[in-house]
């Protein structure tokens, strides 16, 4: 998290049940012009301010509670960014379905580095309507 503190706009929620802590999601705005999904999509979108989700953890207690996706929305819903982009593992295709059912969508994969694994991009329109 110390790498991602240090960005423009960082934000972090955490979540409290009660004193226990439930878990936490951050991200930043990505840097104009440095938009790195921008290669999976053509064409580019009008606007392409975009806020990075970086991490969203839950301690297994709190796991199929709706923790994570209450800690999601608390960081992105207010977001003055137009889209908002994360990475899944590609081999978790649960985790891809359940930020596909907050509205993103998969838009191409991605490896990073060369020992890293594949990963899914996915791309949320931040103006959408939320579902319900």
């Amino acid at each position: 998290m110390d790498n991602w503190s240090a960005h423009p706009g960082f934000a972090c929620v955490i979540g409290y049940d009660d004193r226990e802590p439930v878990g936490f999601a951050y991200g930043a705005p990505a840097a104009e012009g440095h938009e790195w999904w921008r290669e999976s999509i053509d064409p580019a979108p009008a606007d392409p301010r975009t806020f990075a989700l970086s991490e969203l953890m839950v301690r297994p207690t709190w796991r199929k509670t709706g923790a994570s996706e209450l800690l999601h929305h608390a960081l992105v819903e207010q977001r003055p960014e137009a889209l908002a982009v994360l990475l899944v593992d590609s081999e978790h295709p649960k985790v891809q379905r359940l930020y596909e059912a907050w509205q993103y969508k998969k838009v191409g994969e991605q490896r990073p580095f060369p020992d890293s694994p594949n990963f899914a991009v996915m791309l949320r329109d931040l103006r959408a309507p939320a579902a319900s």
